[in-house]
């Protein structure tokens, strides 16, 4: 898998507010993979672009990462590919625009059985 950037690693914030380019500092939906311990992972989904939910800066993502126990953690696709499925439905307000909240198709996805 290739996926980035590194958000946590050996438990430390790897990213900074001005590492990043202009797009990654802004508030936007995001999502990200965790790792808390050996087969204990942590997925987490913001949205954003709306009235209810502003998103989170790639900062403000690892700081959550950091905060629920992940020891390394990485962003993976944003916007509107973030979208979390549980239990046979979807569980967040998937959106692009910010005009309706709807999922987007998308060619990959983390699929945990």
């Amino acid at each position: 898998m290739t996926f980035g950037p590194g958000l946590i690693e050996d438990g430390e914030i790897t990213v900074s507010d001005g590492q990043e380019v202009k797009f990654s500092m802004q508030s936007n939906p995001r999502t990200a993979i965790g790792i808390v311990d050996e087969l204990s992972y942590i997925f987490v989904v913001s949205d954003g672009r709306t009235d209810e939910s502003r998103g989170l800066s790639l900062l403000e993502l690892a700081e959550v990462m950091q905060e629920l126990g992940a020891v390394t953690a990485y962003n993976l696709d944003g916007g509107g590919s973030s979208s979390m499925y549980f239990n046979g439905r979807v569980v967040n307000n998937p959106t692009s625009s910010g005009a309706s909240i709807q999922e987007r198709g998308v060619s990959d996805i983390v699929y945990i059985g």
